[in-house]
């Protein structure tokens, strides 16, 4: 149950931090946004790992090193979802994102890709995973503007 609570923390977190971003980028490019925020978490990680963790900072242990690198898919994260936002909306772009996290995730599962137990491959995930693309497409597939249907600007 907390993995879901935190799944659910990350899901609200990711799609404010994109929104909040994107509104930043508009003043100071993307770029300057994406090294701003990735070190902006730097700053404030920093102090709440140290009293934490309690330990160095570089203490990995036999972890593989590619893994390290893990940082570097933030930098894209952080811009390409942006760019995003900015271009096609946060629905749409986050929606999109979302269904790439889970076919991706879905992929590593169903091979057991980077230490992670196989899982078998059925209908029933095949199905959710056309459902969300669906769902995606039918929200974008939307032809007419609120306005058009007698619904006023509700100042949005």
């Amino acid at each position: 149950m907390v993995g879901v609570l935190f799944s659910v923390v990350a899901g609200v977190l990711i799609s404010l931090q994109n929104v909040f971003n994107a509104r930043v980028s508009e003043k100071t490019g993307a770029w300057a946004t994406t090294s701003l925020v990735l070190g902006l978490g730097l700053v404030c990680s920093l102090p709440v790992f140290y009293l934490i963790e309690q330990k160095s900072l570089f203490t990995f242990g036999d972890v593989n090193k590619i893994f390290l690198f893990s940082g570097v898919f933030g930098v894209g994260i952080v811009f390409f979802l942006m760019r995003g936002v900015t271009l096609i909306g946060p629905a749409y772009a986050i929606s999109i994102a979302l269904i790439s996290q889970i076919v991706i995730a879905f992929i590593i599962n169903t091979r057991g890709w980077f230490g992670f137990a196989a899982s078998p491959l059925s209908i029933s995930k095949l199905l959710g995973i056309a459902l969300l693309v669906g769902g995606v497409l039918v929200y974008k597939l939307e032809t007419f503007p609120m306005k058009e249907k007698g619904v006023e600007d509700m100042g949005a």
